[in-house]
Parts: C-alpha cells; sequence; structure tokens
C-alpha cells in the first residue's frame, strides 16, 4: 500500500509518543488506512496533493455508512494524522486544520436509579449454578464476579482498567487501587467496606484455589493479574461484560453493560454533594466538560422524581 512508511511512523507516534491507548492506536490506524487506500485509489501519491475539499469528499463518502459518533472518531484520526505529518516536516501544510467534527446527538449516559442500584449490588455474591457444574469452580467464579461488580461500582473505572489491574496495584491498608486509565495515566481511586470484603473474599479464597486448579493443568496462569479466568489467565473485557449484563438480569434491573455503572457511580457521587472535580479525578477524565454530562443526568432524574410527585404539575 502506498503510504505505509507514513502509517507506521504514526502508528508509532499514537503509542510511543502520545502514549494513546491500544483501542485508539488501532482504531486510528484502521481509520487513517481506509483513508489513504480510497487516495491511493483515486490516483494520489503524495500527500501534498490532499487538500480541505479532498477531506470533505472523503467525510461525506464516509457518512453513507457510519454513524456519527464513529464519524467523529474518523475525523480525530485524520486531524491528528495530517498535524502529525505537518510536524514532521512530512508535508508541506496541514490540510485538516479547517476540518470540522461531525456535531454529535446529546444523549444522556444510562444509568441505574439508587433502588435498582442497591438491589444490583445486593445480589452480586449470587451466580447461576448449572446442573451438574463443579461446585468448587461454582463458588470460585461467585467470588470473583463478587469481587469486579463491587469494585466498577465503587471506583467507577472503566471495563478495560479493571482487565489491566495487577495485584501490586492494590493497597488494601489505605483502601485504595492504582488505576492505569487512558493515555497510561496512573490515578489512586478509594473503595469502600463491601468492595474490601469481596476483594477479600476474592484474595484469600477463590483466587488461591483458582490457580491451585489450573496450575497442574498444562495451563498458563497469570501471576500478576488481579482478576482471572477459569484458565488462570488475565479475565478478558467481554468476560467481564457478560458477568454484568447476568448480574443486572438476576436483579431485574435494566440491562446494563460495565460502563453504566462506571455512570452510576458518578452520578451518585454528585448527588451526594461530591465536587465536580472530585468526580472527574475519580474517574480520570482529562476534560472537565466530559464529567459535567453527569450534572444533566442528576438533573433529569430529579424531573423524574418531580413528575412522580406532582403527576399534575
Amino acid at each position: 500500500m502506498a503510504f505505509e512508511r507514513e502509517l507506521d511512523g504514526y502508528t508509532r507516534y499514537l503509542d510511543q509518543i502520545q502514549g494513546r491507548s491500544p483501542n485508539t492506536v488501532r482504531s486510528y490506524r484502521t481509520d487513517v488506512a481506509s483513508f489513504l487506500h480510497l487516495m491511493e485509489l483515486r490516483g494520489i501519491r503524495d500527500l501534498n496533493e490532499t487538500d480541505l475539499s479532498t477531506l470533505r469528499s472523503w467525510l461525506a463518502h464516509e457518512t453513507r455508512s457510519h454513524a456519527r459518533s464513529t464519524m467523529a472518531r474518523k475525523t480525530a484520526a485524520i486531524r491528528s494524522f495530517f498535524a502529525y505529518l505537518a510536524d514532521h516536516d512530512l508535508i508541506e501544510a496541514d490540510p485538516a486544520q479547517g476540518l470540522k467534527t461531525p456535531k454529535q446527538s446529546e444523549h444522556l449516559p444510562r444509568v441505574l436509579t439508587g433502588n435498582q442500584a442497591e438491589r444490583l449490588m445486593d445480589r452480586v455474591d449470587e451466580s447461576p449454578v448449572e446442573d451438574g457444574a463443579d461446585e468448587d469452580m461454582t463458588g470460585i467464579i461467585q467470588l470473583r464476579d463478587a469481587a469486579m461488580l463491587e469494585l466498577l461500582y465503587a471506583t467507577g473505572m472503566r471495563v478495560a482498567e479493571l482487565c489491566g489491574l495487577d495485584l501490586v496495584d492494590l493497597n488494601p491498608r489505605s483502601r485504595t487501587v492504582k488505576v492505569l486509565g487512558k493515555g497510561r495515566k496512573e490515578r489512586v481511586v478509594p473503595y469502600g467496606l463491601p468492595a474490601e470484603r469481596a476483594l477479600d473474599g476474592w484474595l484469600d479464597g477463590g483466587r488461591p484455589r483458582l490457580i491451585e486448579r489450573t496450575g497442574g493443568g498444562g495451563e498458563v496462569h497469570d501471576g500478576q493479574a488481579l482478576f482471572l479466568g477459569v484458565r488462570g489467565r488475565r479475565i478478558g473485557q467481554r468476560q467481564v461484560r457478560q458477568v454484568v449484563h447476568d448480574a443486572a438480569d438476576r436483579a431485574q434491573v435494566p440491562d446494563i453493560a460495565p460502563h453504566s455503572l462506571r455512570h452510576t457511580a458518578a452520578t451518585q457521587m454528585l448527588d451526594g454533594g461530591a465536587d465536580l472535580r472530585e468526580v472527574q479525578e475519580m474517574l480520570g477524565h482529562s476534560s472537565l466538560r466530559t464529567t459535567q454530562r453527569y450534572t444533566h443526568v442528576s438533573i433529569e432524574q430529579l424531573r423524574q422524581r418531580y413528575r412522580l410527585a406532582f403527576p399534575r404539575a
């Protein structure tokens, strides 16, 4: 493919210089590669031939088959790519400076009410037991799932951050956990007694038993990972999402993903009187504007409660 050297250099720049997450690096590379392929099909062999009208034409082409949120990411990737080229004197001028990000529709993040969240967390130590299932393994999985759910809810961390936790990231004495967030930025987040009890159960009675069961069976377990799958390897995001879906189903609350627990934790902190900056620090948002979405959620919940109390208002 043409421009492969520029694409490889840009990928290394995202990873090694900017410290972007693996998901961002992968997505941006795919977006830029798609753009460069289209340019190649149009006969463009020199990126200096690319101008703003060319970029807008590409955006119009992509908009036909992608949602606004996807187009916003693609636009960000292209702007980042050409900024990289200009900064490294690989092109004479940056044609993407005037490229505007497509306006996204405003929607409030999905959250559980206080009662729903309480009902969910009351059931976290219950996992479905299938007929003929290994009782010991079922007990191990119950301990693990309870610890993961409690920690997600207590800290508002992302599912990728949870999966990346190592044993050394926990500080039981201060009841805090060190989280590696987007851009490889570290933050320290506190957690409460329910999460502490669930983690103690997993670390004392679940994780050692799981390692013992998998260590002699030819499987290579990850001795550093906090949470493990049934084969002893670091747990994956898909597994965690399924755990959350199953827990919501058992508690008979709206079906949610791990990110909804993050939204719920943030909203309840604000409802409890937390400062917006404190919530920003806990969630690891680089921009306060991102955190401000949760104030809108809190206001909307207040409106709903008001309408229930005053139906004629």
